[in-house]
């Protein structure tokens, strides 16, 4: 079975603790009590022991492993529908009698990819619903569960390609199209957005973290083809100035917070 490495931590200064395991590439946080303790999850064991040791010496932090089926599990109990515009987020096993302008994604939870419940991919679903999508490709880098890819394709897509670096998320997004049969215009991949230059796109949508966006500003940009738009989450609102100065050749033009994290949308380049 497989488990997740994950840390528990308790902690009164929720900003200052994801500002720190920021740089150990966390995929997920859950919250645990009212006093205010949290589970981050991270891809490696090595990812997770490095972000303990960055964060014993301020906070009570705790190394755990994290057992897939018990996520899915605990989920079937508490994941209820999410709606964002009119796109609603829901779990296979929910019955749902939508409005007919209503687009439906389902998402089978895996604590490694997102189920569409997190601030920073209810930004990134919101800002799809503030641009035109009709017949525009689209490009969804790091794409976990492949929620942005299939809801681009429900919005009108012509396709959407989703990559992401882990085998383990393209066969979750694979798993995830498989149960949303009016979806044809999606694929996934597996691609290292460091090690390759992306595929050209009309909408690149990029909901990872605010060191890996300034990281990856360059390649993110020189994917978007001329006059498209550049859809961008998994920031924090103190991290939100420095990611937009690593996207100063793009034109900010949408952007939102919720809960501490920030969502952007940005115009690349102008048509002729």
């Amino acid at each position: 079975m497989k488990a997740y490495p994950a840390i528990d931590v308790r902690t009164d200064a929720p900003d200052l603790l994801l500002a720190i395991v920021d740089d150990f590439g966390p995929t997920a946080v859950e919250d645990l009590a009212l006093d205010g303790s949290v589970r981050i999850f991270f891809l490696s064991p090595t990812d997770r022991d490095a972000a303990r040791r960055a964060l014993a010496p301020r906070f009570d932090v705790t190394a755990v492993d994290v057992p897939d089926q018990d996520w899915a599990r605990r989920s079937q109990e508490n994941l209820k529908p999410v709606t964002i515009g009119r796109i609603i987020v829901a779990p296979p096993w929910v019955a749902l009698s939508p409005e007919p302008s209503a687009l439906v994604v389902v998402i089978q939870p895996s604590m490694g990819f997102g189920t569409g419940h997190h601030a920073t991919t209810r930004l990134c679903l919101a800002a799809l619903q503030a641009i035109p999508l009709t017949d525009r490709v689209v490009l969804d880098v790091g794409t976990g569960s492949g929620v942005l890819a299939i809801a681009a394709d429900r919005l009108g897509a012509a396709r959407a390609v989703g990559i992401d670096y882990d085998p383990d998320a393209i066969q979750s997004a694979r798993e995830n199209l498989a149960l949303n049969p009016a979806v044809t215009r999606v694929r996934f991949e597996t691609a290292d957005l460091s090690a390759m230059p992306l595929p050209a796109a009309d909408v690149v949508t990029a909901n990872l973290t605010g060191a890996l966006l300034i990281r990856s500003a360059p390649a993110l940009v020189a994917a978007v083809r001329t006059g498209g738009t550049l859809v961008l989450s998994g920031l924090l609102a103190d991290e939100r100035d420095d990611v937009c100065e690593a996207f100063a050749a793009a034109a900010l033009f949408w952007e939102r917070e919720e809960d501490g994290w920030v969502g952007l949308a940005m115009t690349v380049g102008a048509r002729g």
